[in-house]
């Protein structure tokens, strides 16, 4: 059965109702957010291979005794034992706003990923999680990068959705987009 999520929840905030998800035209004056940095001034529509994330927690943790002991309480995991989790599935299409689309453009992956977890609540990034959450980000946004297709959709009040706009194959730098940058 599939179950559906407010994008705030995946960065951890809450919301009082249950989503219930409609296309966005038939939502009056929707609010489209950049998929990347949650800026809700998402401009362009860029489309890549579609996506899934298979998620899994981890249910136990085994230490040695006297190693526990002898490291005061950090002791090294010796095994891990994980049960799956929800799958996520992104999709292809991926809003953004204008910051997230130059950094696209570019194809810099630690530019947007820097970019994302600056615009991230503290909560979620603290200490030892910063570490967790780049290496998701690098993940998924690698794929995004490597599989890009030329062009992008430019969403307005009229075509939510977007009007897919010709846009040259090219960027500034003479890559074609969705080109992977080489080293």
């Amino acid at each position: 059965m599939a179950t559906f999520e407010h994008p705030n929840e995946l960065r951890g905030d809450t919301r009082d109702h249950q989503p219930q998800p409609a296309p966005v035209t038939e939502v009056p004056d929707p609010i489209i957010e950049c998929d990347f940095c949650s800026s809700p001034e998402a401009r362009w529509v860029y489309v890549c291979a579609d996506q899934e994330t298979d998620t899994r927690y981890v249910t136990r943790r085994t230490v040695e005794v006297g190693d526990y002991q002898r490291r005061h309480y950090a002791a090294r995991t010796r095994a891990v034992e994980t049960a799956s989790g929800p799958l996520r599935i992104w999709g292809e299409r991926w809003s953004t706003c204008d910051g997230c689309a130059a950094l696209l453009e570019a194809h810099d992956l630690y530019g947007l990923i820097a970019r994302v977890t600056d615009a991230m609540p503290p909560k979620l990034i603290r200490g030892k999680k910063l570490m967790t959450v780049r290496g998701l980000l690098h993940g998924n946004y690698s794929t995004v990068l490597e599989t890009l297709r030329p062009g992008r959709g430019r969403i307005t009040a009229r075509y939510p959705l977007m009007a897919w706009e010709e846009t040259p194959d090219r960027t500034d730098t003479g890559r074609p987009i969705g080109q992977r940058r080489k080293g």
